[in-house]
């Protein structure tokens, strides 16, 4: 036979192989792997009813591992799923391989826990993009303001997450966005315009974020705020310059107050210094003053026997006493004679300094210049008169002098 004989493989020489026979040595090996044996334990013979049901149960199975399969699922690390059966919630699985009964009987939802979400109030992507619907808002004080406000959270609870709220992410951002502006027009609303606009945009924000908070937790909705943020606060355009009139009188106002404040820690120590110094000095006069009296009436007691003893002698030795502690201190003296109208004029420091030209003044001098009715005059006659008394008030001189040498 020649090599290239275009009749080489063919069975017959009637065309390619009948479709009939390749269905028959289908079945057959379909037989043989589920097992079956022709009667007799020769050759299979093969059987079209037998081969039919063979390779209908493969099919099945082949169907059935496929069907089971898809029951496995990967959650991972940062995600949970919950296993719904039958449209309920039946368990919650962790991280890893996982398997559930496949559809219709039981589905399962993954959710991410670790992923931040976030929501924008009164704008849209940018400051620009205002929703005056939302960032319009009321204050205390009966002011109108813009507030924009953007809040992230995440999922803490997969469960109440997706049975507590909607069943997708987007009614999830609706609840939370719903939540948001509830809470900030509160907050808004408690507030005065200057505070919302200045110093208070940290307390609002983080007011804001608590009273979200406890919105969403009674509702269940098994969400956590991780920050709520003011992005921006301004009046509305109409009257924005008002607000910026009013902004700049305020801070001119803390910048004179701290200037105030820094004058009164400057002066306020030096007063107290010198309070304190004129205290200590109000202390040793009063002190001074009460040792003075302790002493005057101290020495009033030691004097008050010999008064009663001798009235008459107590009395001249007082007076003569005071007048010696006052005319100590004087230079000049002027007498007034008994029974006539002249005045008699003692300088006391020019006499002395002619008497001896180096001597000074004596501080304390023994006679008391107040009891010379008779002294003489600055002429030379005077020191014979105050040798011989002839009159009362030479005899005056004299006993004071006596007196006060004693």
């Amino acid at each position: 036979m020649s090599q290239y004989d275009p009749n080489r493989g063919r069975r017959n020489n009637d065309g390619p192989p009948d479709l009939d026979e390749l269905f028959r040595r289908l079945n057959q090996k379909l037989a043989r792997l589920l097992g079956a044996k022709p009667a007799g334990g020769g050759a299979p013979e093969p059987d079209s009813k037998f081969a039919f049901k063979g390779g209908a149960l493969t099919i099945v199975g082949v169907v059935a591992a496929i069907w089971l399969a898809s029951g496995l699922y990967v959650v991972d690390a940062r995600e949970e799923g919950v296993v719904l059966r039958m449209g309920s919630y039946n368990r919650t699985t962790e991280s890893g391989l996982q398997w559930h009964l496949p559809y219709p009987f039981e589905k399962v939802e993954i959710v991410n826990l670790t992923e931040v979400r976030s929501i924008e109030v009164g704008y849209r992507s940018s400051a620009k993009n205002r929703v005056p619907e939302e960032s319009l808002m009321l204050t205390q004080d009966q002011n109108i303001i813009d507030v924009q406000l953007s809040v992230q959270y995440d999922v803490i609870d997969p469960k109440a997450f997706l049975f507590n709220n909607a069943s997708d992410d987007r009614d999830a951002k609706d609840i939370v966005k719903q939540a948001a502006e509830t809470a900030i027009r509160e907050e808004v609303g408690r507030s005065k315009v200057d505070f919302v606009l200045n110093e208070g945009r940290a307390q609002l924000a983080a007011n804001t974020q608590r009273l979200m908070q406890s919105i969403l937790d009674r509702y269940g909705v098994g969400v956590r705020i991780a920050k709520v943020n003011i992005n921006d606060v301004q009046p509305p355009e109409q009257v924005s310059a008002a607000f910026d009139d009013a902004i700049k009188a305020g801070q001119d106002k803390d910048k004179l107050r701290n200037e105030g404040l820094a004058y009164a820690n400057e002066v306020i120590p030096k007063a107290k210094g010198f309070a304190a110094r004129l205290l200590e000095e109000a202390q040793g006069y009063k002190q001074k003053v009460v040792a003075n009296a302790e002493g005057d009436a101290s020495r009033f007691k030691q004097v008050l026997p010999e008064y009663n003893k001798a009235p008459k002698v107590t009395r001249d030795r007082l007076y003569f006493d005071m007048m010696q502690q006052i005319m100590s201190s004087t230079t000049k003296v002027v007498v007034d004679q008994k029974g006539g109208n002249n005045l008699l004029y003692l300088p006391l420091d020019k006499l002395i300094q002619a008497t001896n030209p180096g001597a000074s003044l004596p501080t304390a001098p023994a006679t008391p210049a107040a009891a010379q009715p008779e002294a003489a005059p600055a002429t030379p006659s005077a020191p014979a008169a105050s040798s011989n008394p002839t009159r009362g008030g030479g005899r005056e001189v004299t006993r004071g002098r006596d007196f006060g040498g004693q």
